[in-house]
């Protein structure tokens, strides 16, 4: 026989009304009779209805987030967190992992309204023109996490200045005496991860007056076996960078393995670079130099900032900038 609220009341000596205030977290519970409502739930091992609650409460404590590809070393960490902060404000999150399909987005994002999620997390910048309408006219509170939206949707963002971490990566490796400087980049329709980095590598070059060898530069879609791939046409190069300026730590630990399948060591040979600062930076030998972004608290304050909006407070800020800095490991060496 199913337990209910009833059952709990019963054995709690208080009010259904008492029961539901404690299961919805409600305020004005005595913590004594809190704590006795909440034995009295665990003895009969009561489960409430997700379904019943958030038709009183008005809430279904669920949040939705889109993921670019949550394969990839930066997109699983950060999604942890946002899970890990989610959690600790007692909402559930459900993910859709798109693979850069916008079709996949917008069903996602449909998808999401129809369940009535309590917001949305963004963490992906292309969208169509069909996702674009779908956003403007969107009412549930949506942020990007790690991504910017475009100028005609309305909603904040938590994320790095892409483009000066990009340079001043960049301006610090010429500082070290390197001028044959390979970039391997990201898909340059995505503002942030792609273009903005692409950007400030570009003008840290043209700063120092370091002309583009256009043999050195090619763009992948973060995957390890992008890293690899482009790494490839890099050594059939006439001559080769003396550093490889990744822009995910993934595709640099890609880079990596080819340079070590051809014989050539890191940084004796080649100095390698990644961006992220991921836990991956770690594991690989030598230990990744990488461009650190506060992965955790880029997670977390996109959690914070759409909690403060579902309670119908304001975000604040429209965007939140979080600071970046190098951490060099064994796989860069200066050439002065």
């Amino acid at each position: 026989m199913s337990v209910n609220i009833k059952d709990v009341a019963k054995k709690a000596g208080v009010s259904i009304s008492t029961v539901s205030r404690v299961l919805n977290n409600g305020k004005y519970v005595k913590p004594e009779v809190r704590l006795i409502v909440q034995q009295a739930i665990e003895d009969l091992n009561f489960v409430p209805n997700s379904i019943a609650r958030s038709l009183v409460s008005k809430k279904t404590n669920l949040i939705g987030v889109i993921a670019s590809d949550i394969s990839t070393s930066f997109f699983s960490s950060t999604l942890s967190y946002i899970e890990e902060a989610a959690s600790q404000n007692r909402y559930n999150i459900l993910v859709g992992n798109i693979k850069d399909n916008l079709d996949k987005e917008l069903k996602y994002l449909q998808v999401f309204k129809e369940m009535q999620v309590d917001g949305i997390i963004i963490m992906h910048e292309m969208m169509d023109k069909h996702i674009e309408r779908f956003l403007q006219s969107l009412t549930t509170p949506t942020v990007f996490c790690s991504a910017k939206p475009n100028s005609s949707v309305n909603c904040p963002s938590v994320n790095i200045d892409d483009m000066q971490a990009s340079y001043d990566t960049v301006k610090h490796l010429i500082s070290l005496g390197h001028r044959r400087i390979a970039f391997i980049g990201g898909d340059t329709k995505e503002l942030s991860t792609g273009r903005y980095r692409y950007d400030g590598y570009l003008k840290a070059l043209v700063e120092a007056g370091i002309s583009v060898n256009p043999d050195w530069v090619r763009f992948g879609n973060f995957k390890l076996q992008d890293g690899y791939d482009i790494m490839q046409t890099f050594l059939q190069s006439e001559q080769l960078p003396t550093v490889v300026f990744a822009v995910s730590d993934d595709m640099a630990v890609g880079a990596l393995n080819c340079i070590v399948d051809h014989d050539l060591k890191v940084p004796d040979d080649i100095s390698l670079v990644g961006f992220d600062d991921s836990s991956i930076t770690e594991t690989v030998r030598p230990k990744l130099t990488s461009l650190h972004q506060p992965i955790q608290q880029i997670g977390q304050m996109s959690v914070d900032i759409l909690i403060k909006m579902i309670e119908g407070q304001s975000p604040g800020v429209k965007e939140v900038v979080l600071s970046h800095k190098l951490v060099e490991r064994s796989s860069l060496r200066s050439l002065l």
